[in-house]
Formats: structure tokens, C-alpha cells, sequence
């Protein structure tokens, strides 16, 4: 079986193939990240940030990066090359889906409802949060009941407790974040130490990356790894069924592999690239694109944030970069606010002193006179309140190819165009006010809002839906393609709606799920 991409998605299928004791082979453009390297480590760490480690492709521009045509999104596609993929820079947010976000068409009478339910996913949450190790603590009422977190909740800083007795004050629901990062040692993996950029590596990789959490263990029970390799093209047999993938090695070679089976777990940008430049004779629209949705009802979460400056230190740039404090309080629909669905708010630390020297923080900080008074004013004197609004599934929110811009070897780069749609806008400002009342009650002496967040294109879903009407969907309820049957996809591009929360947990879910009917329907010599 040949998977294309090591990511979240990709690493875990293989993982859980391999223990079906299949013959597995993953395919990455990119290589091994090696987490003792990470310049999390380095005094440059925020400069690090800001170039070779940024999560842009088109500000990193490594060898095995290739460029996204986002000229005509309101949100930069954040893409990592690499075993891991975007994992090894994401900062580890694990939350379930709720029960009603696969049901939305019945509940709220927009987007459409998933072929599969909370319930029927359930054991696989169970099972990435048993192998990736979850912080935190069992029993948010904003869930079913769930098995207890394999360690305890990310320790709360003076601030973040502060915001807590807030938010209790106000009597507005908040729980400890599920986060994939040890707080105690689990598995194999120690415990975190506190020491910040997350989104740097983990040099003690007590941050369950899929490089390390499901790509080592699979390695180890004998997947390969072809790592480098830049796959172009699913290849058909004359039966239609797919029977192998081509990819070009970095010195330019071209190589093809024999697959029973292909599977897809690039991402929500990449999967439908390569489906699109997979076009043939027999698909002239793009592989497995008799719908016409590869690549439509592009989702990417629009983000926005209100930040609060304190007269008093707060230590926000301590610890882990990730937020400790989750409020679904307003996740639900209640149509009173004049959208549907609902809005997830994060209590989100600070910036270290480059970035927010450099006005991340709290802008401006003015060069020149006046910088260093201002600096110190805000430099750990900063929380800020995190909005991701639902983002409904419109079909002009769409990958295509780029009419100009490719990749190394010369082939068609993805171009991603996206529009915040009026319902996460009404969402955003909704969310944008209660951040601001939350702050205000904290005690915050000055606000600042961010009604928009560019540069957050890391939740990429919804290009390839999965369904069971061939007409309207790309998969199957199980991810196998309609057009091409033993042709699957396993990432973020499945995804029928987009939710309120991260969508990390919700692919590995769906990608184990999606390998043990592999396993067990498999077509057999």
C-alpha cells in the first residue's frame, strides 16, 4: 500500500496498517525532522519563527517546500513539508468535534450533515488520544462523557487563573485545554518542561508530533519510509482502479511504484493538487472528480483576536506557546445573535520580546523615540482571547491550479482562493466583543482588536467531502473514493463542515478509522 504524505493524517493510517500487518510504503516530499535541532533551543528562536522556521512555505522556501498561490485568499495557507508534517510546528490543540457539528444540516439547516456521527468516531478518539497522550482532564459538560486524559491539565499560570476566577465571575463555561503534550511522562516520551516555542520542535519530544508518536513506532514495525520524493501522479490501471504512484527523487529522477492500494494524506491543499494534475484521458477534470468538488469548499477557519494590556506583569510569554483555557460557551447556535453555529474562545499567552518588539503583541511599538517605554508597557503585560468562528462550506472557497506559478520540477502549484463569508464574519465580531468583556472584566486597561488574522491558513479542509451520493462527494463515508474505489483520502480534505475547533484530532480519528476497513476489505490476490 502506498500513502502519499507523513503527516498527522498519513503517519497514523500507516501506523495502524502496520499493525494489521500490512505492507505499507509513505511517501513525503520533504524528510525527517530531527527535534534535538530545534531552535527552540537557539537565542534567535523568535527570528527562527519569522524565517527558516516559519510555517509558510512561501517564507521558508526550503528545498522540499513547494509554493502556494494565495494571492487571492484572505488566509495564507500555512503548509509543512517533512515526516510529521504540520505537526512538528503546530501547538498541539486536541479537542474532540461536538456531537452536533456532524449534524448541521439537521440542526441548524446550513452546510450538510456527515455520513458518519460523533458516536460512530468515538473509539477512534479514544484510540489517537491513548497513542498520542492527551493533557487534561475528563468531564467538560460541553461533551459526552470520555475516558480520563493520560496525563494532567497544562499547569495555570497566575494569569491564566485570574482569567479563570473571571470567566467564573461571569459565569461563562471554561475547561482546561486538551493539549498533545506530556505533562508527566507517558509512553515513551518524558514530560514538558515548560520552556516555551512549541512551535519550534520538542528537542525533549514530549510534544506528540506524528513524526514521533506514530511514524517511529511505524518504522519500527517495518513501514518505509520514502522520504523526498515528490508524488505528481496517481497511475491507472486499464480497469480504472489505481495501481501505483509516480514521484520525482530530489536529483530529479522519475520513479514509479506498484500500490493495491493508494492512499492520499497530503492535506486539504495538496490531496486535491494531486488530484487535479492527475487529470487523464479518462478524467479529464481531475482524478476522482466526476462531482467536480476536488478542490471545492476549500475551510480554513477564519481567525480573529482581542488582546488586553495590564498595568501589572502577567507572564504570559512563560510556558507552553499553546493556550490552557478553553470557553465553548458560546459554540452552540442561538440564532439571537444573528448567525449559526458558534464561536470557540482560547485564552492565548504572549509573545516573547522580538515579536513583540515588533508589534505582534500589541501594535504599534513605535521605532525610534518612544519604543522603549512603549515596549515596556506591553512586553508581559499581554493576554489575548482567541476567536475561531465555524466556517461554513461555499463552493467559490476553492483549490485550483495556479496559472503561473509551479513547483521544482515544473508541474502546477496549488492556488487556494477564500473569502470570509458573511456568517463567520457576524460570528467573528460576535466572539471579538465577548473577548473584549472578558478582558475588561480581567481588568485590562487597554484594548486592541484583530478582526482578521491572515496568517493562520493551518486548518485546511473540506476539498475531496466525503458522503455517500457519488453526486454530491468525492469519498465515501469511509474515505474511499467514489470514481476510483480502491483509491482513498485520509486528511483534512474529507471533512463535510469545519467546526469551531481545531481539526487535528478529528483527522487522525478519521485516518485510523479509515485503515482498519482497509484492512479489513482489502482486495486480495
Amino acid at each position: 500500500m502506498a500513502i502519499v504524505g507523513a503527516g498527522a493524517s498519513g503517519a497514523a493510517a500507516a501506523w495502524r496498517l502496520a499493525c494489521r500487518g500490512l505492507d505499507v510504503v509513505v511517501f513525503d516530499r520533504g524528510g525527517w525532522w530531527q527535534p534535538e535541532t530545534a531552535p527552540s533551543q537557539d537565542d534567535d528562536w523568535e527570528w527562527q519563527r519569522l524565517g527558516p522556521f516559519s510555517p509558510s512555505p512561501n517564507v521558508r522556501k526550503r528545498a522540499d517546500d513547494d509554493p502556494v498561490d494565495d494571492r487571492n485568499s484572505a488566509i495564507k495557507a500555512l503548509v509543512v513539508s517533512g515526516v510529521g508534517g504540520a505537526t512538528v510546528m503546530w501547538s498541539c490543540h486536541m479537542p474532540r468535534f461536538h456531537p452536533s457539528d456532524f449534524r448541521m444540516r439537521t440542526l441548524d439547516g446550513v452546510g450538510d450533515d456527515w455520513p458518519v456521527d460523533y458516536e460512530e468516531l468515538a473509539p477512534y478518539y479514544a484510540l489517537n488520544e491513548a497513542h498520542m497522550g492527551i493533557a487534561g482532564i475528563a468531564g467538560d459538560p460541553a461533551y459526552p462523557p470520555m475516558p480520563p486524559r493520560q496525563t494532567p491539565p497544562v499547569p495555570l499560570g497566575p494569569a491564566e487563573q485570574h482569567m479563570a476566577a473571571t470567566l467564573d465571575r461571569l459565569g461563562w463555561a471554561w475547561w482546561p485545554a486538551d493539549l498533545a503534550i506530556n505533562t508527566a511522562p507517558y509512553g515513551e516520551r518524558g514530560a514538558c518542561n515548560n520552556c516555551g516555542p512549541c512551535e519550534l520542535m520538542c528537542p525533549h519530544r514530549a510534544k506528540a508530533s506524528a513524526d514521533v508518536v506514530y511514524a517511529l513506532p511505524a518504522l519500527r514495525r517495518g513501514v518505509r519510509f520514502v522520504t523526498n520524493a515528490r508524488v505528481h501522479t496517481v497511475s491507472l490501471a486499464p480497469d480504472g482502479r489505481a495501481d501505483g504512484v509516480i514521484w520525482t527523487a530530489a536529483d530529479g529522477a522519475e520513479h514509479r511504484i506498484s500500490a493495491e492500494t493508494v492512499i492520499l494524506a497530503g492535506n486539504g491543499i495538496e490531496t486535491p493538487r494531486l488530484l487535479l494534475n492527475s487529470r487523464s484521458a479518462g478524467h479529464p477534470d481531475g482524478l476522482a472528480n466526476r462531482s467536480g468538488l476536488v478542490g471545492k469548499r476549500l475551510m480554513l477557519h477564519p481567525l480573529a483576536r482581542v488582546t488586553g494590556r495590564f498595568e501589572d506583569a502577567v507572564g504570559g510569554h512563560r510556558g507552553i506557546t499553546a493556550g490552557g483555557i478553553v470557553s465553548h460557551q458560546f459554540y452552540e447556535t442561538d440564532r439571537t445573535r444573528g448567525f449559526v453555529r458558534g464561536v470557540k474562545l482560547l485564552v492565548m499567552r504572549s509573545h516573547g520580546p522580538l515579536l513583540t518588539a515588533l508589534g505582534s503583541t500589541f501594535a504599534p511599538i513605535p521605532w525610534g523615540h518612544g519604543h522603549a517605554a512603549r515596549f515596556e508597557a506591553v512586553f508581559d503585560h499581554t493576554l489575548a482571547v482567541s476567536v475561531c468562528a465555524d466556517d461554513l462550506p461555499e463552493e467559490g472557497n476553492a483549490v485550483t491550479l495556479s496559472p503561473d506559478m509551479v513547483d521544482a520540477a515544473g508541474r502546477p502549484a496549488a492556488a487556494i482562493h477564500y473569502r470570509v463569508g458573511d456568517n463567520s464574519r457576524r460570528a467573528l465580531d460576535f466572539g471579538l466583543a465577548r473577548g473584549a468583556e472578558l478582558l475588561t472584566e480581567a481588568g485590562a486597561v487597554e484594548l486592541q482588536s484583530t478582526p482578521h488574522t491572515p496568517n493562520a491558513g493551518f486548518h485546511l479542509m473540506g476539498t475531496a467531502r466525503m458522503g455517500d451520493d457519488p453526486a454530491t462527494s468525492v469519498t465515501d463515508r469511509w474515505g474511499a473514493t467514489h470514481d476510483v474505489p480502491n483509491l482513498w483520502i485520509v486528511d483534512g480534505s474529507l471533512f463535510v463542515t469545519a467546526a469551531a475547533l481545531n481539526p487535528t484530532h478529528t483527522i487522525q480519528a478519521l485516518a485510523l478509522r479509515a485503515a482498519d476497513r482497509i484492512a479489513s476489505t482489502r482486495r486480495r490476490a
